[in-house]
């Protein structure tokens, strides 16, 4: 019943009260991030406090107080909404309590996976088991559920909004997932079955990425010195995707990806159980269930998204592949294009056709200036300044974390985001978004504050050279950011589908627009300056960037095409479970040969956080695409477009139906067509940019 908001934390001492403007500490954004992080954001040292200003946090043990009051507050709130003289809605009740929750569990989910020190971690996790305890009973409580039920169907003490009702029904289904509305006997199965699916996804995951090993003598040995090597043995961990041998590339290919018999049971047992979940809990498929609520919330539609989408984008993509293939005539190679050969060659092309190289480009993106560039768009925009601001002894678990206030203009903070980039000892390697605070109306009229940490992976700047970051770490900071800005500038009644909590085919909307913006030569003449003589990025250089984006995207387009499709037939009412299936679905969606003996699939870790959405990521760049070439493609700073933007759309957070919202804003019809359409225009748009560009230069 509380899936949407038990990764989402409410911190208590950041007051939801009206602010005073954010204290800004002289400095400039980029001289601030392009230093040391002590030197620049850690202030009042004399005054000490917990983790994120809870002063329970200052110890490990304060996340048992933290548990003792949350079950406190949650025992109270189950009486108000079990008791026959309530005076509140259901549904108000039902988000104060999964808000109470998330106050620990998302706090405590974070610092388990983001501190340093075990002591803290171990709390961390002990706190998160603790709430998961008081979920399970939650939700095995079919008097509140039978309430909810009645108020969302029939009436409740006063007339329900449009948004109570689908908050109210958002409930109900987490509920039912648990199958608390069946038979005992059924129910009973509905857990076993949750409890299996998510140990046999730990378990297929955890070997998703495991080494292969092989006798050193099974390849030719005038290629062995560029494997690791283990005595007799070869360790094979990953694509090898650098290597300039094809020869190389197709055995590092076959040996990773040879089948693991193991993981095939697990996928299979796997795919079995989620199919058995949804025929209890009514469905006709696991995908049927997956996509309730979604921008597409029908397999059908999914797969027409997918058909079309392909069908129209071949001759774009036949077109790269033949490219490919010329190039790897032209190192005098024989043989057909093959899958091995795809990720060697789209880098290639960037680095001859269009020289872009880490080193070349490093040097005009600095954190500092990127930063800077982000808060010049978002000024433009939305009338909103990113400052920086004091972090007490205690707040943070790390020294080198910045804290940003996010202050509007007229309306002072709207939240606070915590950025965690530099690399680290233990740190998990992996750019993410954290909800740590959701925001909410509050009963006396003002708005709980979120908070946000955003965690990558940079190198920490030294005492003469800032953090440098490759074009690829640039697009990353913008995507990160644009679910920060999500979580920001929702204005949501409720916690629970505040931000980025909506659906996952909408959730990555507002993330990738702002690559959009990050390939824009407007948007990165703004901020692209030499750290050591701050000349701004030579125009060539610029272009031949931003156009090397836009190579290839339809062979990749047609790979992320076949993924989805898979991902839909894994989890359809007839499950496929065999590779000539896969070896099918790949030469049709993806127009290159499967290679036999291989089972990429069983590496497909995607599976298991995906399972039937995987098409989420090709449906938000569709969205996102619109969004740009309707509103932004111009004048990319258009603060009309950009506050129409931020009221009608991420304003909303999950509180409205994604297809309505999205049908709303874009004034279109939400269809499979229409989604696939954005997707072909925009591919044939790159195709010719990438050819007037070539032609222009003679490059290839």
């Amino acid at each position: 019943m509380w899936s949407r908001g038990i990764m989402n934390t409410t911190v208590r001492t950041f007051c939801s009260v009206k602010l005073k403007p954010a204290k800004s500490f002289g400095s400039s954004l980029a001289e601030i991030f392009n230093s040391k992080p002590s030197k620049h954001n850690y202030f009042g040292r004399s005054e000490k406090t917990g983790l994120f200003q809870v002063p329970e946090l200052s110890t490990p043990l304060g996340f048992l107080q933290l548990q003792k009051e949350c079950i406190a507050k949650t025992e109270e709130l189950i009486q108000e909404a079990t008791s026959s003289a309530r005076t509140r809605k259901m549904v108000e009740i039902f988000d104060e309590m999964s808000d109470c929750l998330c106050r620990v569990a998302d706090l405590a989910e974070f610092i388990r996976l983001a501190h340093p020190k075990r002591e803290y971690s171990r709390a961390a996790e002990k706190a998160c088991i603790a709430i998961s305890e008081i979920v399970e009973q939650l939700n095995t409580n079919r008097k509140l559920y039978d309430n909810l039920k009645k108020s969302v169907s029939e009436c409740d003490v006063t007339a329900l909004t449009e948004v109570d009702k689908l908050v109210g029904e958002l409930f109900l289904f987490d509920f039912e997932q648990n199958g608390i509305h069946l038979s005992e006997d059924l129910r009973k199965k509905v857990v076993m079955l949750n409890n299996t699916i998510l140990n046999l996804g730990q378990q297929f995951v955890g070997g998703s990425d495991s080494p292969r090993i092989i006798k050193k003598s099974s390849i030719p040995t005038n290629i062995q010195h560029l494997f690791t090597c283990d005595n007799d043995n070869i360790i094979v961990s990953g694509l090898y995707v650098d290597s300039s041998n094809p020869i190389t590339r197709e055995i590092a290919y076959k040996i990773y990806y040879y089948p693991d018999q193991s993981q095939e049971i697990l996928l299979e047992n796997l795919i079995t159980s989620r199919y058995d979940l949804a025929k209890i809990c009514g469905f006709n498929s696991y995908s049927e269930r997956a996509l309730r609520g979604g921008t597409i919330d029908n397999t059908t539609d999914v797969m027409n998204f997918l058909e079309t989408t392909s069908q129209n984008i071949r001759e774009f993509s036949n077109f790269e592949f033949k490219h490919m293939s010329t190039m790897k005539k032209a190192e005098n190679f024989s043989g057909e294009l093959a899958v091995w050969d795809i990720p060697y060659y789209m880098a290639k092309a960037k680095r001859d056709w269009f020289q872009v190289t880490q080193d070349q480009y490093c040097p005009y993106f600095s954190l500092g200036a990127c930063i800077e560039g982000l808060n010049v768009i978002f000024k433009n925009l939305y009338g909103i300044s990113l400052v920086n601001s004091p972090i007490l002894d205690g707040e943070c678990w790390s020294n080198g974390v910045y804290k940003l206030a996010v202050e509007h203009e007229t309306e002072g903070i709207l939240g606070y985001i915590y950025c965690d980039f530099y690399e680290r000892p233990g740190k998990q390697n992996q750019d993410c978004h954290f909800t740590i605070r959701g925001g909410k109306e509050l009963c006396d009229g003002s708005y709980q504050i979120p908070v946000a940490v955003l965690m990558l992976n940079f190198r920490a700047p030294t005492w003469g050279t800032p953090s440098l970051l490759t074009p690829h770490n640039v697009d990353n900071l913008f995507h990160e950011m644009g679910h920060a800005m999500h979580s920001m500038l929702a204005r949501t009644k409720y916690q629970h589908v505040t931000g980025t909590r909506c659906s996952t085919d909408f959730a990555e909307v507002p993330s990738v627009l702002m690559e959009y913006f990050a390939a824009d030569p407007r948007i990165l003449r703004l901020f692209a300056r030499h750290y050591e003589t701050n000349l701004p990025i030579p125009e060539e250089m610029l272009q031949r960037l931003c156009v090397s984006k836009k190579i290839f995207t339809a062979c990749e387009t047609r790979m992320q095409i076949f993924y989805s499709a898979l991902d839909q037939l894994f989890h359809s009412e007839d499950p496929i479970k065999n590779n000539e299936s896969v070896a099918e679905m790949q030469e049709k969606y993806y127009g290159l040969k499967y290679v036999p003996n291989t089972a990429w699939h069983l590496r497909f870790s995607h599976l298991v956080g995906y399972g039937a959405k995987y098409y989420s990521y090709l449906v938000s760049r569709s969205v996102a695409h619109s969004i740009w070439h309707n509103y932004f493609q111009s004048d990319p700073l258009d603060r009309k477009q950009g506050e129409r933007y931020r009221r009608e759309c991420l304003a909303y957070g999950g509180g409205k139906n994604p297809k309505k919202l999205v049908s709303d804003f874009l004034r279109m019809e939400a269809s499979p067509k229409v989604f696939a359409n954005s997707l072909i225009t925009e591919i044939s748009e790159n195709h010719e940019i990438v050819r007037k560009f070539v032609d222009k230069y003679k490059i290839c």
